[in-house]
């Protein structure tokens, strides 16, 4: 009898985690987020940002005054298939757009990144979310690091 309970609880464990198996869009490239909107998946702009020492601190620019990847949502959802770049180790930052190209500062005093959710959903495939609401305006996503930036608009 002892046999048969776990025979029937290990057919209970197997069924649970085949009917939580992900059947959402799934991203066509690898190490580029995408923006998840209902079935649609818009790409990130991936793009160099440029870097510029000042004395003690370091500007990053990226050409262009607004993405052409775009939002309405304030908080948006990613979805990232991961290769070469860990998931965890991307960060949400605001940009500022000055004389027509978007811009960060890291020196004294570094901003701050937006927090968010990173949540693996099936093998190499993670969720992150974005868990505050943000500002209409222009963003990257950006791993520690690295001058790669993913940028997007919240509209």
């Amino acid at each position: 009898m002892d046999g048969m309970v776990r025979m029937l609880a290990a057919m209970l464990l197997a069924g649970a985690a085949f009917a939580q198996k992900y059947d959402g869009p799934r991203p066509p490239k690898a190490d580029l987020p995408y923006i998840q909107q209902a079935d649609n998946l818009i790409p990130t702009e991936a793009v160099q940002a440029q870097e510029q020492k000042q004395k003690r601190d370091t500007l990053y620019v990226i050409q262009g005054a607004a993405s052409s990847a775009r939002t309405p949502l304030a908080s948006p959802i990613f979805l990232f298939l991961a290769d070469k770049i860990a998931p965890e180790k991307l960060a949400v930052y605001k940009l500022e757009v000055k004389n027509g190209r978007r811009e960060i500062l890291f020196g004294r005093k570094p901003p701050k990144p937006v927090m968010v959710n990173v949540n693996p959903v099936e093998g190499k495939l993670y969720k992150i979310e974005v868990v505050d609401s943000l500002d209409p305006g222009q963003y990257s996503l950006s791993p520690e690091g690295s001058n790669e930036v993913f940028c997007f608009a919240v509209y």
